[in-house]
């Protein structure tokens, strides 16, 4: 089991991280803080600057956290925070799947770090080779990933979309 865990921390995390850093640096065929700027500005993310360097370090770190299996629950519950912004602003209208930019790929990422913050990060991990594991009691889990639901959701009712992006 502990195997498989570190597997699927690995490549989500990485994943994630990579995510994060095409809209920070323009890696991996990204836009960058400028050009992510511009798209957060659209859907009504103002200063969009400032929204596009949150979600992108948020994605980031959060990213190389569950990679690394460190911080238990944090990681998974900064994947929550901004993959239910991208969900509702961006990809909601498109239905469920991604061939349609739909919330397919935004909602596996969500699930995969609720299920790593609910299982825990295994004996591969930093927490484990830290002793940080007894730390992560359920409380602290559940706690965790509410206040991550909860950042997003007033992520969310910080948006001010205009005219343009309210019917996209």
């Amino acid at each position: 089991m502990d195997a498989g865990i570190l597997f699927a921390r690995v490549v989500v995390g990485l994943l994630m991280a990579a995510h994060g850093s095409q809209k920070l640096f323009g890696w991996f065929g990204g836009y960058g803080l400028a050009g992510t700027a511009g798209f957060f500005e659209a859907l009504g993310f103002r200063p969009g600057r400032f929204f596009a360097a949150t979600a992108a370090t948020t994605e980031l770190v959060a990213g190389l956290l569950v990679a690394a299996g460190l911080l238990g629950p944090v990681g998974p519950a900064l994947f929550v925070s901004v993959m239910l912004v991208a969900a509702v602003s961006v990809h909601w209208p498109n239905g469920v799947f991604a061939q349609s930019n739909g919330i397919e790929v935004p909602l596996l990422y969500g699930v995969a770090g609720v299920a790593l913050a609910l299982t825990g990060f295994g004996a591969f991990s930093l927490d484990s080779a830290l002793g940080l594991t007894e730390f992560w009691t359920p409380a602290i889990v559940w706690s965790a990933l509410a206040v991550g639901t909860l950042g997003g959701i007033v992520n969310l009712a910080l948006r001010r979309p205009g005219p343009a992006s309210a019917h996209a």
